[in-house]
Parts: structure tokens; C-alpha cells; sequence
């Protein structure tokens, strides 16, 4: 549950976020706009605030009493329904837009107007739209894509649990695409159906028919990533980086690590259930090595599993989100490792990392579609495998 409320944070501060800067643009209309700024309070000290800004920036303010204070709920496009409240009212947590007065007296700026949104009602919001997904969202690799006539083909699940859906998008739906280099979900972008490609990864929301073979989408979220399978060759503590030689290029493979990247270790029995289940054969027995790389970037932060009606390829992904989370300390030269990356020759982001996948790396399946199934980020808030 821990895993799934880190991966829907990015979700509950791009919501807040879309909320109070509408409100700029929309109720606040002056020539010259004051000094404002957006983030999550940090600390409230009398009549202090303490807030980190959405650029990382640490900012004091002092709130005297002739500051307007109002709080809005999630999803208010508007200051129509905000309340009026007191700065007691503000808690640690809660994200705020932050109106500087032009003129203030002594070194700390002051305050003219702040609009909150609770910390309680994001997190209540993020359970909504992650309940929505769960019951309602589909996700895999796109497998063709007919702009004309509004339909997306994506397969879904691996090996022997493999399901192709198609996707329907209409005028109403909400297309969005990842950046090349970014795995944040609040940094994708609007964009049309002909930017999804084949090989894509994709996660889309609607209204599914009975066997969940076809959805109408209300919302769709893909992106171009890169998966790696290989073993560490060295590691880099200072850079927070390892080189691993892909297995597909035979070439190295610098892999860069953020606070954002997740990382599990897959115990040696899970490994071999896994391998398995994925090859259709008794553990022990498979293929030669396969890299892990789906065509030049299968995976996405997004979307983890199937929908309802794959129960095999839901208990698989259910069965990954499970496995031991480790840290970037817990990697040693040697170990071999799958993951999911931006974009990349030489020098990529990772995503998602597993390692203890020695035998799955001997299945063509997993390595091509295991992690591309299980994905990393949050394409919406649907954070369960279903």
C-alpha cells in the first residue's frame, strides 16, 4: 500500500497543481500579476508558513491578519465554492497557491492571498481516481493504431495470458503523452492519436464490454520507453548510476537512478513460478538469454496489469507487487537485473528496476513483455494490478 501511495503522488500534486493554476488564469486578472507561487506546506510556525515550491525551492511567508485565506476542493476549476478560513486551519501537507502582497514590511515576504486544497482531500481524491482505474482501466503495448477510425489495439499481459484490447477514442477523450526523457506522470502532455505508435506503451480508462476485450476511453496515456535485461558491470554510489550490458546491442548501458525510480528484488521461487508460467514449461527448462528490449521502448510508468476477466495476468502482476522493495545501496556487480528506462543509446533514466531475474532472463516472454505489463509510474491513479 506504501508502493502505491508513492506512486500516485506525482498524480495528487499534478491535480492540485492543473486546480490552482486554472484559478490564475481564470480569477486573478491584473496587468502586472504579483509575485505567486505554488507547493506543499512544510510548516506552520505561529504565523509562518514554510512551503516547498513545485520547482523544489524552499519559500517562508509571513501571513498577517489582513491576508485572504480560502480553501478549495479537488477538481474546483473556480473560487465560486471556496471557503474562507484561518490560518489554523492550515496543515502540513496541504498544497497551496500563494499571492505575495506587493509591499511588505521587513525581510520575510507577506502573504496577500492563499488558496488551500487539503492535504485529506487529495489523498481522498487520489483513493477515487485510483478505485476508477482499478475497475475501469486497461494498459499493455500498442499493437496498431487506426487514427481514422478512432481505434488502438493493445496486447495486454505475456506469455500464455497475452489479450488483445481495443481501445475506442472519441472526440471526449483525454489523450496524453509522456515526455521522451521524463517518468513523471504530471509531466505528460496533450497529444493527438497519430503520436501513439506501434510498440508503444499505453494505458487507457472507459467503459469496458463484458469480456473486457473493448473499452470507449475517457482517458488514454502512452509513451516510448526502453527496456534493458543484462548484467551489472559496475556501479557508481556518487552518480547514483550502474552500467549494464544490454543483451539485445551487446553494448553498455549507463543507467541513471532518481527518487522516483522503484526498485524490487524477485526471490529465487518466484523467479522459477514466473519463468514458468510465462514459457508454458516446468522451471528449470527454457530458452536461450533474450534481452529485454521491446522494440526500441515497451514500458511505460503508467498502467500496472491487466483488467478485469485476465485473472492469470492480474495474479502475475499482483504477485509483483509484492516482491521485497530494495534500494539503490541493495545493488551489487554481478546481478542481473531487468528494467524499464527513458529513452536512450547510451545514458538512460530507470524506471523500474527488478533484479534476481537470472531465469527470467532466459524466457523471450518475460524479458520482452514482463515488465512492460508491470508498470511504474501512474497513468491516472489505477496503482493495483486487477
Amino acid at each position: 500500500m506504501n508502493e502505491l501511495r508513492k506512486r500516485t503522488s506525482h498524480i495528487g500534486i499534478a491535480l492540485c497543481t492543473a486546480i490552482l493554476l486554472t484559478w490564475i488564469a481564470g480569477a486573478v486578472m491584473h496587468a502586472q500579476p504579483p509575485m505567486r507561487f505554488v507547493g506543499t506546506v512544510t510548516a506552520v510556525n505561529g504565523a509562518t508558513l514554510t512551503v516547498k515550491t513545485d520547482a523544489g525551492e524552499a519559500r517562508t511567508v509571513e501571513v498577517p491578519e489582513s491576508a485572504v485565506l480560502k480553501r478549495v476542493a479537488p477538481g474546483q476549476r473556480d473560487l465560486s465554492s471556496a471557503v474562507d478560513i484561518k490560518l489554523s486551519d492550515i496543515e502540513t501537507g496541504d498544497r497551496v497557491l500563494v499571492k505575495l502582497a506587493a509591499e511588505a514590511e521587513g525581510a520575510t515576504a507577506q502573504a496577500a492571498q492563499i488558496i488551500t486544497i487539503k492535504a485529506t482531500d487529495v489523498a481522498e481524491k487520489e483513493r477515487k481516481e485510483r478505485e476508477d482505474w482499478q475497475q475501469r482501466g486497461v494498459g499493455g503495448l500498442v499493437k496498431s493504431v487506426d487514427a481514422g477510425a478512432g481505434t488502438i489495439l493493445v496486447t495486454s499481459g505475456a506469455g500464455a495470458t497475452a489479450k488483445t484490447i481495443a481501445v475506442h477514442v472519441t472526440k471526449a477523450t483525454v489523450l496524453k503523452r509522456y515526455a521522451a526523457d521524463s517518468v513523471r506522470f504530471d509531466l505528460a502532455q496533450p497529444a493527438p492519436i497519430d503520436a501513439i505508435h506501434p510498440g508503444d506503451q499505453l494505458r487507457a480508462k472507459g467503459d469496458k464490454n463484458a469480456d473486457g476485450t473493448e473499452l470507449t476511453a475517457d482517458e488514454v496515456v502512452s509513451g516510448s520507453f526502453r527496456n534493458v535485461s543484462g548484467v551489472i558491470a559496475s556501479i557508481d554510489a556518487t552518480s547514483q548510476s550502474i552500467v549494464v550490458k544490454d543483451l539485445l546491442t551487446k553494448r553498455p548501458v549507463t543507467i541513471h537512478f532518481t527518487q522516483d525510480t522503484q526498485m524490487h528484488a524477485l526471490p529465487e521461487m518466484m523467479a522459477q513460478m514466473l519463468a514458468a508460467r510465462l514459457k508454458g514449461t516446468t522451471p528449470g527448462t527454457g530458452a536461450a538469454g533474450h534481452n529485454g528490449r521491446n522494440g526500441g521502448g515497451r514500458a511505460w510508468p503508467g498502467g500496472r496489469g491487466a483488467g478485469p476477466g485476465q485473472a492469470q495476468s492480474g495474479s502475475t502482476q499482483q504477485m509483483l507487487n509484492r516482491t521485497p522493495v530494495i534500494q539503490f545501496k541493495d545493488l551489487k556487480k554481478g546481478d542481473a537485473v531487468m528494467l524499464v528506462s527513458t529513452q536512450g543509446t547510451t545514458e538512460v533514466t530507470a524506471i523500474t528496476l527488478m533484479s534476481g531475474v537470472e531465469l527470467l532472463l532466459q524466457a523471450p516472454e518475460a524479458s520482452q513483455n514482463l515488465l512492460a505489463n508491470w508498470s511504474m509510474g501512474s497513468g491516472g491513479g489505477e496503482e493495483a494490478a486487477q
